[in-house]
């Protein structure tokens, strides 16, 4: 960030008086630019003993399989960004949706929240997807998942089914686990 989006005057990067980290400052007009992280919300949708999959459309990792989400709009709840994100990746609706992984990624700024629940009716590639298709664990192509949540999320997925016993799971993917994805960049 150069300028203000309030007034137009240039910023500073500086930590502000009874704070803890830098922020964009403005001296001109006294705002203080706060930059939070991202929320990626989606869905495990279920299907028997298979689970729905999107291949990517889009960048980044375009042509890898993932699950249908992505940023949370304003005006929207976590559940609902949830829904819509399955209905445009994957023309899917999910029922019964229950939280099942919240994975922090501090050093991108994103947090995923990922709801489980049954698959209801019909799927389709929506614009971002190049093709949707339900897996068995057996079937699931680990060695193309887009992103490392994706893969934490799947097998706590087929570690609790095989314990009949699902749960929030709560965790954290740091720099090192991201490479194995996308290189040391």
């Amino acid at each position: 960030m150069n300028y203000c989006s309030h007034c137009g005057s240039a910023v500073r990067f500086a930590v502000p008086e009874d704070d803890d980290r830098p922020r964009f400052l403005c001296d001109a007009c006294g705002t203080i630019h706060y930059q939070n992280p991202r929320i990626v919300a989606g869905t495990l949708p279920v299907a028997g003993e298979r689970v729905l999959l999107c291949r990517r459309a889009i960048s980044p990792r375009k042509g890898f399989w993932t699950l249908p989400a992505g940023y949370m709009e304003n005006g929207e709840t976590v559940e609902e960004a949830a829904l819509r994100e399955t209905r445009e990746e994957a023309r899917a609706a999910v029922i019964e949706p229950s939280l099942y992984t919240l994975i922090s990624l501090p050093h991108i700024n994103q947090v995923y929240m990922i709801f489980r629940g049954e698959l209801e009716g019909d799927y389709a590639a929506g614009p971002e997807s190049l093709e949707v298709e339900l897996f068995t664990e057996s079937e699931i192509p680990w060695d193309e998942l887009a992103f490392p949540t994706i893969e934490r999320t799947l097998k706590h997925f087929f570690d609790d089914r095989r314990r009949d016993a699902f749960e929030l799971h709560l965790s954290r993917i740091g720099a090192e686990e991201r490479e194995r994805y996308f290189g040391s960049a």
